[in-house]
């Protein structure tokens, strides 16, 4: 038995003893107005990420415990085994990609109706090519005066690599961990932000690479450096610490953070099923105050409490990759080229920003990119996408949470959008890489004014785009 199983096995004889002598109220009194949890043993399931940390934090620091649940924490072999069992029951919850629970919902790839009450984190992620790419990207780049690149790195310097290959008469290879993953959306949005086509999905062919010029596909994350290293791939997106492990083993170069794609950008959630939801409501509550807990001791004090959790993801029952590599982009920096080190604060966000709050313009920018891909395979009309989005997205349960948290001292009032319609405000053209803003009220203007993709009616039949 691991040393964590037995100190949660202790708690809960210590609770159980304590409850019976009634002497929760003197001995423990954040316990006093616990909720009545329907159900406290509980499984959930992660990918070996740092974004995974809320869920190893609340863990490790005691937040589910303090609600009356005892957790247990188990790695995934991939996305879609953790769906499903989320799906079957196996796991109660899970660590799971924004595009997860939406497209569920939708019924693209595995029909369920998924829900969040929770995003897990902004940013994260980063686009890595080899280094032989990175050679041959470099005479188009702009440099400083200290010869290191003029950052962000824009897909316009890739462009001619692609060409080559492709008048070579060879793919160009990419990776992405889902395709239904921010990943696999950050990807094809700086690759057209360079005028780089990655590719159409249609009803008959789910590949994504219809009429492609770079050709993407699914690897898993901690997979990435190996299968970049095997030439198999050329380069991949993939959140931490699997850009940063292309650095230390001198394989490949990250070229771009997703924070340069889109300025803090949603990334995780915490997905449940609605069933979950609804026959366990006041579990579903409890974990959600000991999730924004956990992200909060996550940021708090200018990321005071950043290096503890580097050592705490570093463990093998949770991330397992070296401390040194989670914390070149856990502390607030990021390392592109090797000894190309600069200062990314909101490269990791938990907190700040509101950000595990979960915004219906968040849902909604995910399925404009489905749409626009050829995975929403037909038009839809601007209500569709608000319809879907308050469907999965839970900010009910979100504030519900929230405001127990607040009356009981652990967080601030002012940490919380209360006033909110549900809806960021449009984000502006200049923190977006290719210059266009995004308003998630207006999905359908928005979709049309991206140069590269589907518009309007249009469909996509055989290897045409048809309509209009």
């Amino acid at each position: 038995m691991k040393k964590t199983d037995t100190l949660t096995i202790g708690r809960k004889l210590l609770l159980g003893t304590m409850f019976a002598a009634g002497l929760t109220a003197t001995l423990m009194p954040a316990q006093a107005e616990m909720l009545d949890v329907e159900k406290d043993e509980l499984k959930f399931g992660f990918i070996k990420l740092t974004d995974m940390a809320p869920l190893a934090i609340a863990y490790e620091k005691g937040y589910f415990e303090d609600e009356g649940l005892f957790v247990t924490i188990e790695p995934q072999a991939n996305w879609k085994v953790l769906l499903d069992r989320v799906i079957t029951g196996e796991l109660d919850g899970a660590h799971m990609l924004a595009g997860q629970p939406i497209a569920a919902t939708i019924g693209f790839g595995t029909k369920a109706h998924i829900v969040t009450p929770f995003s897990m984190d902004l940013n994260g992620n980063g686009i890595t090519v080899s280094n032989e790419i990175w050679e041959m990207m470099k005479p188009h780049l702009e440099m400083e005066d200290d010869g290191k690149p003029v950052h962000p790195i824009k897909a316009s310097a890739l462009k001619p690599v692609v060409e080559q290959f492709k008048d070579e008469g060879k793919p160009f290879n990419m990776g992405m961990v889902f395709p239904v993953s921010t990943h696999n959306y950050e990807l094809r949005y700086w690759l057209a932000s360079g005028d780089i086509h990655p590719g159409y999905y249609s009803k008959t062919d789910i590949s994504g690479q219809i009429q492609g010029d770079a050709l993407l596909s699914v690897t898993p994350p901690p997979q990435m450096p190996a299968t970049l290293e095997a030439g198999t791939i050329y380069g991949y997106c993939v959140g931490e610490p699997w850009n940063q492990a292309a650095v230390f083993k001198g394989i490949g170069v990250p070229v771009i953070t997703d924070y340069e794609i889109w300025k803090n950008n949603p990334e995780k959630v915490f997905g449940l099923t609605r069933e979950f939801t609804e026959e366990y409501p006041n579990t579903t509550l409890a974990l959600t105050k000991a999730l924004i807990r956990a992200a909060k001791w996550l940021d708090e004090n200018d990321n005071a409490n950043r290096m503890e959790a580097v050592e705490i993801l570093s463990r093998s029952e949770y991330v397992g990759a070296d401390a040194e590599v989670i914390a070149n982009s856990m502390t607030g920096t990021f390392e592109y080229e090797k000894g190309d080190k600069r200062d990314v604060p909101d490269f990791n966000v938990f907190y700040r920003y509101f950000a595990t709050y979960p915004y219906y313009s968040d849902a909604v920018w995910y399925l404009t990119q489905m749409r626009r891909w050829g995975q929403i395979t037909e038009h839809k009309p601007d209500s569709w996408y608000d319809e879907v989005a308050k469907s999965v997205y839970r900010p009910d349960i979100y504030l519900q949470a929230a405001k127990m948290l607040v009356e009981e001292g652990h967080v601030a009032e002012a940490d919380f959008p209360w006033e909110t319609d549900g809806y960021r405000e449009p984000t502006p053209a200049a923190d977006i890489i290719d210059g266009i803003a995004y308003d998630g009220r207006t999905p359908n203007a928005y979709i049309d004014s991206l140069p590269i993709g589907l518009k309007g009616k249009q469909i996509v039949d055989g290897s045409e785009v048809v309509g209009g």
